[in-house]
């Protein structure tokens, strides 16, 4: 059973940066796309970003609304997927979560695939 955690949430200025941690445990990552998810209060989930099992070659995809600002980055050797968040914006507060999708696809990703592990998320909060 796949377990992910994430960890780097907190409390930043319109402008400022977080760099969101999903920790993988229970299988190696290798075999698995990953995306990020967030949740603002009263609305329904929205795809944020994900990233193909692989690095070299892969893909990254991301909504319009984080483009250019926000990073997805994977380290399969730590079983860790990372989200880099630059030029935060209060529109950007919820909680972001990050889940799991296990694909015999190496290249490719797609935040509307049916991810299978989810994590317990973090709560971003940009506000001054």
């Amino acid at each position: 059973q796949l377990q992910l955690v994430e960890s780097g949430g907190g409390l930043v200025q319109p402008g400022g940066s977080l760099r969101l941690s999903c920790a993988v445990s229970g299988s190696t990552l290798d075999y698995y796309a990953i995306g990020w998810f967030r949740q603002a209060p009263g609305k329904e989930r929205e795809g944020v970003s994900c990233i193909s099992r692989i690095n070299s070659g892969g893909r990254t995809n991301y909504a319009d609304s984080v483009k250019g600002r926000f990073t997805i980055s994977r380290d399969n050797a730590k079983n860790t997927v990372y989200l880099q968040m630059n030029s935060l914006k209060p529109e950007d507060t919820a909680v972001y979560y990050c889940a799991a999708v296990s694909t015999t696809v190496q290249t490719t990703c797609a935040m509307h695939w049916k991810y299978e592990y989810w994590g317990q998320g973090t709560q971003v909060t940009v506000s001054s």
